[in-house]
């Protein structure tokens, strides 16, 4: 019977090749909760109700958008409860990069590794340049203080982060988890208080209507609130630094799950609530960044919108350490499967930690920003592009490790899966990731803020970095089939 490892018409590559060097541990010792703060740090509450939720509301359905991020953790639920069994199996810290590899191939999987480094620097490049601009917008306006070039910050926020990533994993889950807690204690305040107070012209249940639900575009309220659970992969990428990972990585991976539903759900309802549900959509649509901030000053006071502003630039700043941890050991993975330089893959004596792998980031990092100064780019607009090619880049990864969790659970039915667990959950999963996929492609303008043409061209440069690093693969199964031959090993 085929080992329920193996990738189709190919050696498993669960099995490692012997003649190459073992790859180096990473060492960690996380639990549940501090796992769990990693990965809401890459979407933190403060960043989402500005980023995310006002967008949801302004661009999507409207006074329905509540509602949108239930059915995105419905949607992401069903995706977890296979990803998490294949989880039990693949050993592999190499997030999708793994799983793909697992369940497609190695040539498959390897694509799938170049779209996913690209997706994953993309959007630390563009929030470099995005925390300058807010840190000196903040300084000067909110603080008072002296006017100073957006690069000092972007440098120190680089280099703050790379000297973060360079220690041991529990060092930055310990400064995220600060921040995070900070964040949730002013997010649920803001929200007591809206509903205290009966919002602007009283409380309603105005996302309950059906006309409300289905008003505006329901597709792309699905798909912005969708954007909201990016970054759970994060739970089997950090697998080797988590403790009982087992237990771990499912509590963390369903816990994020519920955390966003419930929060951006029901703060999605404050933030209405705020601007009066005959203002909301209008207001939001406007000006989705200004409309929501200007709520937290007139419920929170100038003090509240103040700490809000603040920690609005926290909130990059832990969204750019969870990304630069996340890219940092996708390198580091596939330098010890021998694609990239082996040098790169070693672990610091006293840290146990990827410290090449960051050094190398952070450096592509810094460059990046010095290209976007040089260039004279508007910094708010870049951000918001690049993030969005990044941002497409993931829902096409997850689409595909869909199907890799459906080929690889039903290659061998005697590992007491379930038909729900292996089959059923599998395929609601990629039905509707492939329908986000197409809105997606459909609405690149609006994603990317760009014409549809140019937008179209975007998503055929992904789909054919995917087929390079393919093309790749093969290569190396010509040329040196001992590293095509590790990569994605268990």
């Amino acid at each position: 019977m085929t080992s329920i490892a193996d990738p189709p018409h190919e050696p498993n590559p669960s099995v490692i090749d012997h003649a190459s060097p073992e790859r180096e541990r990473l060492r960690g010792n996380l639990g549940p909760t501090s796992l769990l703060l990693m990965i809401l740090a890459y979407n933190a509450p403060i960043a989402g109700a500005v980023g995310y939720i006002s967008i949801t509301i302004g661009y999507g359905n409207g006074l329905g958008a509540p509602l949108m991020y239930g059915l995105a953790a419905v949607m992401l639920g069903t995706f977890a409860a296979g990803f998490m069994k294949m989880a039990r199996y693949v050993k592999e810290p190499g997030g999708f990069y793994s799983y793909i590899t697992a369940g497609l191939g190695r040539a498959v999987g390897l694509g799938g590794a170049a779209v996913a480094a690209l997706a994953y620097f993309l959007m630390l490049a563009g929030q470099a340049p995005y925390i300058g601009l807010s840190a000196t917008q903040m300084v000067e306006v909110t603080l008072g203080g002296p006017s100073i070039h957006w690069l000092v910050y972007a440098f120190g926020t680089v280099l703050l982060v790379g000297v973060l990533g360079y220690f041991h994993l529990d060092v930055s889950a310990k400064v995220l988890g600060a921040l995070l807690v900070l964040e949730i204690l002013v997010v649920a305040a803001y929200d007591v208080v809206v509903v205290a107070k009966g919002g602007a012209t009283g409380l309603t249940g105005s996302f309950m209507d059906p006309g409300n639900i289905f008003s505006g575009s329901i597709g792309l309220g699905l798909l912005f609130a969708a954007l909201a659970f990016a970054g759970f992969e994060a739970t089997v990428v950090f697998r080797d630094e988590v403790r009982h990972p087992e237990r771990t990585i499912p509590l963390a991976t369903y816990g994020f799950i519920a955390f966003v539903a419930v929060v951006y759900g029901f703060t999605a309802w404050a933030i209405i609530q705020a601007l009066g549900s005959d203002q909301a959509v209008a207001a939001t649509a406007e000006n989705p960044t200004g409309a929501v901030l200007g709520t937290f000053s007139t419920f929170l006071g100038r003090f509240g919108a103040d700490v809000a502003t603040v920690l609005l630039n926290t909130s990059i700043f832990a969204a750019m350490l969870t990304l630069h941890n996340i890219l940092t050991r996708y390198i580091f993975k596939l330098s010890g499967d021998g694609v990239f330089p082996r040098s790169i893959a070693k672990t610091h004596p006293r840290h146990g930690s990827p410290h090449r792998a960051s050094m190398w980031v952070s450096c592509a990092t810094m460059a990046a920003v010095f290209v976007s100064a040089i260039a004279g780019a508007d910094i708010s607009v870049l951000y918001a592009q690049i993030s969005g090619i990044g941002a497409y880049a993931l829902f096409l990864l997850i689409t595909v490790t869909s199907v890799a969790v459906i080929v690889y659970l039903n290659r061998n039915r005697g590992q007491g899966l379930s038909v729900w667990s292996r089959l059923i959950a599998p395929l609601i999963a990629f039905g509707g990731l492939l329908t986000l996929m197409i809105l997606a492609t459909l609405n690149i303008n609006l994603l990317l803020g760009v014409s549809q043409e140019l937008g179209l061209w975007i998503c055929v440069g992904v789909f054919l970095l995917w087929l390079l690093g393919a093309f790749y693969a093969l290569r190396l199964k010509i040329h040196r089939p001992e590293v095509y031959r590790t990569i994605g090993r268990q």
